[in-house]
């Protein structure tokens, strides 16, 4: 597949063609480690992991923006990933020579303080760029850009541990928070807590995702953030278009709501609009209302996102399964329900205490009813 030829200077030169017909070569001081190179080559190739070593040259940016164009996201990870892949300072390095360095360096800055950023990135946020990252440097492995990804095995910072980081609403703290919203940000409330929607999901709603006969809610889109304070109507986060059970007590604030605060009701009617517009509301105004909510009943470091939990927490402590919880939280999977909730499901020392607490009181009643006999 190639040759070594001896050069006047008494360098040995070692060359090939690749598949496309174009020559590569190397010299070398000794006619062994040329030898060792077309070895390589070849043995790179039969493996299917050959890479022309002239494929690396494009930067990093350059690669990404090709890459990019041609994958299928929706917009808001497109702009996720735009994020990720403009922070790095190893933009304009070429991919070949991209280092482990060049990442540790990077994940290194995001945990540093500047006059820009008064406070390091919280590690979640750092663990979502790098994986962005990692993609780029993946998909450039996977078209033979570059033989290996150099940002395997890269230490992140410890994320705290879901129980410790999750902050659970107490059911007077939710009391509070329905008792003290505006009556047209009541239902908004409601549905976040007791079916479990996230901020998206409820904003999207419309007057006809309320089964009223069924006593169930479809979950069939999201409002998602566009830029220039627009929104967009998308399909929900990961495909997970549900139908949520209601309770009784939140199918009538729902048909109050829709009394009260829904002007001129039509079935294809948002459910919950921005003030002053007949358009679903915008996440920043979402936002503000829930911290006014929020002073109002004189609370803090609770957020919207947190009822959920609250709705999860609630299905767990009244027996659900995991696939229920699933089903109704909308994940893509079991394992996801598990990995965010697993600690709140009773475990082993659990069971073993109360079979035994059970144990214990059917003995001493019958006994008790042995002495009474």
């Amino acid at each position: 597949m190639g040759n070594i030829a001896k050069r006047p200077n008494g360098a040995w030169r070692a060359r090939y063609r690749d598949e496309s017909g174009r020559e590569h070569s190397k010299h070398f001081t000794r006619k062994g480690d040329a030898q060792r190179w077309l070895e390589h080559v070849a043995a790179s190739r039969i493996a299917g992991n050959y890479v022309d070593p002239s494929a690396g040259r494009i930067s990093f940016s350059a690669f990404y923006l090709q890459w990019a164009d041609r994958q299928v996201w929706a917009s808001n990870t497109r702009r996720a990933m735009d994020l990720a892949a403009g922070s790095v300072p190893f933009g304009d390095v070429p991919l070949r020579t991209v280092r482990r360095s060049h990442i540790e360096q990077w994940i290194k800055s995001m945990l540093t303080i500047t006059d820009a950023r008064p406070r390091p990135l919280a590690a979640s946020t750092i663990h979502t760029r790098v994986n962005n990252v990692r993609a780029v440097l993946r998909a450039a492995v996977a078209d033979q850009v570059i033989a290996k990804d150099p940002s395997q095995g890269i230490r992140l910072p410890r994320r705290r541990k879901r129980d410790a980081a999750m902050r659970i609403p107490q059911p007077g703290e939710v009391g509070a928070l329905l008792e003290h919203a505006e009556p047209s940000f009541k239902a908004f409330v409601a549905v976040c807590a007791f079916a479990g929607l996230r901020l998206g999901e409820a904003a999207a709603l419309k007057v006809s995702d309320v089964d009223f006969l069924h006593r169930r809610l479809s979950v069939e889109r999201q409002v998602q953030r566009a830029p220039k304070g627009s929104v967009e109507i998308r399909p929900p986060k990961y495909g997970s278009e549900r139908q949520v059970i209601l309770p009784d007590g939140l199918l009538d604030l729902l048909g109050k709501h829709v009394g009260t605060h829904v002007s001129a009701p039509t079935p294809d009617g948002w459910l919950f609009t921005s003030l002053g517009s007949d358009l679903p509301p915008h996440q920043n105004t979402i936002g503000h209302r829930w911290r006014s909510t929020l002073k109002a009943a004189g609370l803090t470091g609770i957020k919207l996102h947190d009822l959920r939990h609250f709705y999860a927490s609630g299905l767990i402590a009244a027996g659900c399964d995991v696939v229920t919880v699933q089903r109704a939280l909308g994940h893509s999977s079991a394992t996801t329900t598990l990995s965010t909730y697993a600690h709140l499901w009773p475990n082993a020392e659990d069971r073993t205490r109360s079979a035994a607490a059970e144990m214990l009181a059917q003995a001493v009643k019958a006994h008790d009813e042995s002495r009474t006999a």
